[in-house]
């Protein structure tokens, strides 16, 4: 008893402690605001990219700097942020000395204001050589497990620290509705509840130790609205999405973020009926400093003050551009490949058409965040961080990660685990490839370039051979996913004939943001016709899915006898595939996505009743819900049995809560872990309801024979929606409990 009131007492004295750092921090910025001037000001909103500064500007490969133009940036312009690399990832020793440099010029300004840096650690540190790089957002939703997502960011923000940076541009919460857009991997899926849950913990993770805390970094949420619902599917392109939509899929999970303590916010690049949120009043104003309550930092994405003229034409001029941006709620513009927005700002003030209030509310939140990261404490990299780079057990939550996000799709007549004394056809371009294996954001922005990733990164090929021996392991693919070698549907005809099963690993390579763009989910006709090669052989085929976003397999998916969804599960996600397929360790990764049939069967789980008709025409029956791979599907090597749903009560009210419980066997002969998703379904509403909404998930171990009592607890909040007036609202009426095949309907009044 005397150790917890120690330990509360503790905490209690940190709480405090920290409220009055903040009052402190507070007073200070208060203070140096009053010292500024205009141009001091607007150059703390300026944020530009290091190609600025760095010799030989993007060309540059060695992170060294200009010392005219870092003096022409810091002290001429008062540049008050920097981000970005140029063409790859640095050292964290480079790192650490650019940064240095930069905070060294800063001493030489009039108030030596510290530069905050900022950089995309999108799955672990993407731009520091010999980083972790984890799996992406989507994979780290198939595991559904929010320690994991948890350990990465902790990860990941002790090796940006390391780096010296204090300013994460992560986590990703733009919700992935649609499957053509060439972000989809950067989200958690399709589901609202993942991507709130997920994305909240991922904040915390970053920014609970303090921002002063040398293994803590400002996290940013990003997108802000909307951005992923393109309505081509392409990137930065338009979006028409009623504000109901917008509401119950899309804001969600910023609200949750908000909540979770984020200091900084990353805007939409796109338009939302036909008005850029760079320029929208309502969205960045009223609903997320007023609704939602934000208070820190709202950052432009790349160069969308600019495109308010040259893309969107809603400024006549760029100064209007930048009025309309400022006004709207923009605190810092992502330039960022010039002075021109310090220059167009100034004169804007200077006019009258952007009010000096805004410019101190925008500057103010700017001087807090650097407060609070402890720039002016110190703005040198930390020496107690340097330690915390590369630490071996960082492999392990790489490994762990990679090994939850497997998703089992099929496994027919138990084909899978493989035998380790089989003679193994390793095939198809991603068999050799590490950028396949990562994807985007992977120590360049696409993460194509081999030649970057650490030495000891391996290769699916490579972690088979490491299983069953060279002898055992037959391949006709060569390094790198575009190699010629790997499409060679004839080599790999002549191969099968020695082989005893092909394991065929096809997908997508890396990309990221527009170059990713395309217009058709279909795989490309090389890799569909060496799985029709495969399938020919007479041979047992695996498929290994290394994927960003669901690419259509249907026309080979009958002749494959199991399937495995790998995604791009970083740099331990080789080593995972080979554990999954020779039983070395027992799938548990579950879809976050539908996995669709085809372009014109894109529905999501989540559909209205009026998706899911069913019409007789020609003896033809069609059903609106028919993936290939249904939202939470993933088999596992042993098999869980779930008893009845057991409710608190048949009958609940507002200001109470439901418990609800269920008994989960593992009936089979393996150890294993599994999710139990709670599903709830209004029956009846105002507005057409879901046909089912996810609420809750909860992922637990159980030995071969063993039984687990699962409970969880929903309330009104649970049952909720947004009507047709926009307000989230729970209607009283009949509901229904979903998990797995078992239902229980009880009733909710006010």
């Amino acid at each position: 008893m005397k150790q917890i009131i120690t330990i509360v007492m503790a905490v209690g004295m940190s709480v405090a402690t920290i409220a009055q750092q903040n009052i402190a921090d507070v007073k200070k910025t208060e203070a140096l605001l009053k010292q500024m001037t205009l141009e001091e000001k607007v150059g703390q909103m300026t944020q530009v990219t290091l190609a600025v500064i760095a010799k030989g500007g993007w060309g540059n490969q060695d992170g060294e700097l200009d010392a005219a133009l870092l003096k022409k940036a810091v002290v001429e312009y008062k540049v008050g942020s920097l981000l970005n690399t140029t063409a790859h990832a640095l050292s964290a020793e480079t790192w650490r000395k650019m940064i240095t440099q930069i905070q060294d010029e800063t001493k030489n300004t009039r108030l030596k204001i510290p530069v905050i840096y900022g950089l995309d650690g999108m799955h672990g540190q993407t731009y520091t050589l010999g980083s972790t790089l984890f799996p992406q957002n989507l994979p780290m939703a198939a595991t559904r497990n929010p320690e994991l997502a948890i350990a990465m960011a902790k990860v990941t923000a002790k090796e940006l620290r390391a780096s010296g940076v204090r300013w994460n541009f992560a986590p990703v919460l733009d919700i992935g509705r649609q499957p053509l857009w060439s972000r989809f991997p950067e989200t958690y899926g399709e589901d609202v509840y993942i991507g709130k849950t997920m994305g909240a913990a991922v904040i915390k993770a970053y920014e609970e130790d303090g921002l002063r805390n040398p293994t803590a970094v400002a996290s940013c949420m990003k997108h802000y609205l909307g951005y992923s619902a393109s309505r081509n599917g392409k990137d930065r392109t338009p979006i028409y999405l009623p504000e109901i939509e917008l509401r119950e899929y899309y804001l969600p999970q910023f609200r949750e973020a908000v909540k979770a303590g984020a200091s900084t916010i990353m805007i939409n690049s796109g338009e939302i009926n036909g008005q850029p949120v760079h320029g929208n009043k309502y969205l960045l104003t009223d609903v997320l400093r007023k609704e939602l309550g934000f208070e820190g930092v709202i950052v432009t994405d790349w160069e969308d003050i600019k495109r308010l003229y040259t893309w969107h034409h809603v400024a006549a001029t760029p100064r209007e551009a930048v009025a309309i941006g400022v006004n709207a709620g923009i605190d810092m513009s992502m330039v960022p490949g010039d002075f021109s927005f310090y220059d167009l700002l100034i004169e804007a003030v200077k006019k009258g058409e952007v009010p000096m209030s805004r410019i101190d509310d925008a500057v103010k939140r700017i001087v807090m965040l650097k407060m609070k990261t402890g720039l002016f404490d110190n703005p040198y990299p930390e020496t107690t961080a340097i330690e915390n780079f590369g630490k071996p057990e960082y492999q392990i939550v790489a490994l762990n990660a990679a090994h939850e996000a497997m998703t089992l799709l099929k496994n027919d007549n138990n084909i899978l685990p493989l035998s380790k004394n089989k003679k193994i056809l390793v095939a198809g371009p991603s068999a050799q490839s590490i950028s396949a294996l990562n994807g985007c954001w992977s120590y360049t922005w696409q993460g194509k370039e081999e030649q970057w990733y650490p030495a000891d990164s391996k290769t699916i090929f490579q972690t088979i051979t490491d299983k069953v021996g060279a002898a055992n392991v037959i391949t006709t693919t060569g390094k790198g996913f575009e190699n010629a070698m790997n499409f060679d549907a004839f080599a790999l005809s002549n191969a099968a004939a020695t082989a005893d099963v092909i394991v065929l690993c096809i997908g997508e390579n890396a990309y990221a943001e527009s170059p990713g763009n395309t217009v058709d989910l279909a795989l490309d006709e090389n890799q569909v016709a060496l799985a029709k090669t495969a399938a020919l052989s007479g041979k047992p085929v695996i498929l290994v899915l290394t994927e960003g976003r669901p690419r259509f397999i249907t026309n080979i998916e009958p002749s494959a006898k199991g399937i495995l969804m790998a995604y791009w599960s970083g740099k331990k996600a080789a080593e995972a595939i080979a554990d999954v397929l020779f039983g070395d360790y027992n799938p548990d990764g579950i879809l976050p996505f539908s996995y669709p049939r085809s372009m014109g069967e894109i529905v999501l789980y989540d559909r209205k009743p009026t998706e899911d008709i069913r019409e007789v025409f020609n003896d033809d029956i069609h059903t609106g819900y028919n993936p290939l791979y249904p939202f939470g599907h993933g088999l596992s090597y042993t098999t869980f049995e779930y008893g009845d749903i057991k409710l608190s009560t048949f009958n609940i009210k507002a200001d109470e809560k439901l418990s609800v419980s269920i008994t989960v066997k593992n009936t089979g002969t393996k150890d294993g872990r599994h999710t139990i998703e709670l599903y709830t379904h209004d029956l009846y509403a105002s507005i057409t309801p879901n046909m089912k909404r996810l609420r809750s998930f909860k992922k637990i171990f159980l030995k071969a024979g063993e039984t687990q009592t699962v409970n969880f607890t929903i309330d009104r909040n649970d049952l909720a929606f947004v009507n047709a007036q926009l307000k989230t609202v729970t209607e009283p009426g009949d509901f229904e409990v979903i998990i797995g095949k078992k239902k229980e309907k009880f009733n909710y009044q006010q």
